[in-house]
């Protein structure tokens, strides 16, 4: 089997790069972050195929294109104070934190919260916080921020959200049912003024919040 460092450039040049990613920030990031190290240990040898992969607690990592076309979607670029719901496995958080200043992410289940947590450590990624809360109110107290990914979908953009970005900052997250959603992004130009664009059609796990689905 090749080394994880030949397969992880070859997922960036087949199913990144070549798919419309330009970035340079990204796609440096995509190389270095091992994504064998964000899966179930059964799992390692499809680190770097090009799907989503099952995680603990019923949940699931992106597929690696959607993570990256996340984040490049959401203009992050250096120095930037990001904030993630949904981190999961933590692998989202732990690509922008190779580009960002600082990474918040929100995990509601504390058995992947603290999993991630353990990741970082490892990695010696000291500029992700993780916490376990509920993504549906962001994180207030650490706000504004340049970018915020939302890694489940909602049934519309919950409201507390686009008010935490800064001005020019970038709300991505996947929107509407199960079976019918859309990537939007939304901008924040003034005070209350909000941009919304639609990234096309994408399949994520549903945002749950203390109230049930969002």
């Amino acid at each position: 089997m090749p080394a994880a460092s030949s397969l992880r450039s070859a997922m960036v040049d087949a199913q990144i790069a070549a798919r419309g990613v330009r970035d340079p920030a990204v796609l440096g990031a995509m190389r270095v972050v091992p994504r064998e190290r964000f899966v179930p240990a059964h799992l390692r040898e499809l680190a770097y195929e090009d799907m989503a992969l099952p995680i603990e607690a019923g949940q699931t990592i992106s597929q690696p294109y959607i993570v990256a076309y996340m984040i490049e979607s959401a203009g992050i670029a250096r120095g930037a104070h990001v904030l993630e719901i949904g981190a999961g496995s933590g692998y989202a958080a732990a690509v922008m934190s190779r580009i960002a200043d600082k990474v918040y992410a929100v995990e509601r289940l504390a058995e992947l919260a603290d999993r991630a947590r353990e990741r970082m450590a490892a990695l010696g990624y000291t500029n992700v916080e993780i916490r376990t809360r509920d993504g549906i109110d962001g994180w207030p107290e650490a706000a504004p921020f340049d970018a915020i990914l939302v890694a489940a979908a909602a049934r519309s953009i919950p409201e507390r959200l686009p008010w935490q970005l800064a001005i020019g900052g970038h709300l991505v997250m996947p929107v509407g049912k199960r079976d019918q959603q859309r990537l939007v992004r939304v901008t924040r130009r003034a005070t209350a003024a909000f941009d919304e664009a639609c990234l096309g059609d994408v399949r994520f796990v549903p945002l749950i919040s203390a109230h049930g689905q969002a």
